[in-house]
């Protein structure tokens, strides 16, 4: 199978994608650069060297792609409730990367998420964002603690990439919710040309 791995340049996602590789998945990475809301291009660098990693662990190439993702931001710190802000970008993600299975010919999503590690993580914000995804979501870690996922990424040589100097977003609320509800969600998303930020995003995607 094809499948496309939101590879973010921290700790969880480069491990997702090697526990899919292992089962024999060809990978389709994209990164969501949020430029200027962080993401500075050593994270490009950083998801590079993941790739390499996994690319030399596995003895198969990885295409990969970047999307730009501060038009995005923009649009929800200017339009949306501040405290939505996480799973509206969560949302977006899955969008745009659904996107790009569909033109790749990939099967499904993949992501680092673990279960209520942080806010976009919990139960409920989870079940909220699924339904944005075109293609199915497979969630390798998700009954993983953080100290099995640092210790398989140290196994796998990736941890040492991932703690390299690098950005947070800095869109990120100061209280964001953990119980985001579908129907609030899709009432802020009604405020934006949706279709038109998914379509302008998916268009600038270019392969690194």
């Amino acid at each position: 199978m094809k499948v496309v791995t939101l590879l973010s340049g921290g700790i969880d996602s480069p491990v997702a994608a090697h526990l899919m590789m292992e089962r024999g998945a060809d990978l389709v990475t994209l990164h969501m650069d949020n430029r200027p809301y962080g993401g500075l291009e050593h994270q490009l660098t950083k998801v590079r060297q993941m790739a390499r990693r996994l690319e030399e662990l596995h003895g198969r190439k990885i295409r990969q792609f970047a999307a730009p993702h501060g038009a995005n931001h923009a649009a929800f710190l200017g339009n949306c409730k501040a405290g939505l802000h996480c799973v509206l970008c969560r949302r977006m993600m899955l969008r745009v990367a659904g996107a790009l299975a569909m033109r790749e010919g990939a099967q499904a999503l993949v992501t680092g998420e673990s279960l209520g590690q942080v806010a976009s993580q919990t139960l409920q914000n989870i079940a909220t964002e699924y339904p944005a995804a075109p293609v199915p979501i497979l969630r390798p870690l998700i009954g993983m603690d953080k100290q099995e996922i640092v210790e398989l990424a140290k196994k796998i040589g990736t941890y040492e990439i991932s703690i390299q100097p690098g950005s947070c977003c800095t869109a990120v609320p100061e209280r964001p919710a953990t119980r985001a509800l579908l129907r609030d969600i899709e009432a802020e998303e009604a405020k934006l040309d949706l279709d038109g930020l998914v379509r302008q995003t998916v268009g600038e995607i270019r392969e690194l």
